[in-house]
Order: structure tokens, then C-alpha cells, then sequence
């Protein structure tokens, strides 16, 4: 069973960065997805960024929202994947979920992951505030 835990977050001005770090641990295999979601106040949950863990590296996909402001990367050998967030908006404001799932063993099931995150794992989230 795989399992992820969410750390960072926090409260920040408009314009600030704040940087989100989840671990995954358990059963993973060499190929597999993983993202970050986020769900503001009265809304749906929606993607941010979803990464594609391979022995080759990690193709990444984004959000229209946050392209050119957030990215995601890895540390392989950690086991842990980030989200840098830079330029934050209000609208950012929401919490953030980590999620990670094994069977996504194509690059394009990350990519429709971002619009369909019926991912398999998910972490507790953590909260993100953004002030005017």
C-alpha cells in the first residue's frame, strides 16, 4: 500500500513562495504518478501539477492556473516530491493534497490525472493562505 505525508505550508503575503514537500512510502513501483490537488473554500478539488516518477527522470504537467508560477519536482532518492509555489495569489489560497498512484504507469495518465485525480493515495493535506 502506498502511503504519502504532506509537509510545509503556511500563511503568506500576495507575491510571496512557500514550498510543499511529500514523502511516499510503501509499495511504489518504477513507474507511477504523483501530484499535488488543491480545494479552496466552496470549491472542487482541482489539480496543480502532477509528475511522472520513471527511472528516466519526471515529465511534469501544470495546471493553466499555476504555469509559470509553481513547480514540481523530485528527489529520487528521498522518496519526495515538491511544489514550489512563487508569485502566490489569493485565489491560491486552499489546502493542498499530495497524492501518489501506482497504476498511473504511463506519462499520459499523469497528464489526465490533472483533471481526473481519482488518484489511489492521498495525504492529510496541508493549508495554504494567501492575504491581499
Amino acid at each position: 500500500r502506498v502511503q504519502v505525508m504532506e509537509s510545509g505550508g503556511g500563511s503568506v503575503q500576495t507575491g510571496g513562495s512557500l514550498r510543499l514537500s511529500c514523502a511516499v512510502s510503501g509499495d511504489t513501483t518504477s513507474r507511477y504518478c504523483m501530484g499535488w490537488f488543491r480545494q479552496g473554500p466552496g470549491k472542487e478539488r482541482e489539480g496543480v501539477a502532477t509528475i511522472f516518477i520513471s527511472p528516466n527522470g519526471g515529465e511534469t504537467f501544470y495546471a493553466d492556473a499555476v504555469k509559470g508560477r509553481f513547480t514540481i519536482s523530485r528527489d529520487s532518492l528521498k522518496n519526495t516530491i515538491f511544489l514550489q509555489m512563487d508569485r502566490l495569489k489569493p485565489e491560491d489560497t486552499a489546502m493542498y493534497y499530495c497524492a501518489a498512484d501506482a497504476h498511473r504507469s504511463l506519462p499520459e495518465s499523469c497528464w489526465v490525472g490533472l483533471a481526473s485525480p481519482d488518484f489511489g493515495s492521498w495525504g492529510q493535506g496541508t493549508q495554504v493562505t494567501v492575504s491581499s
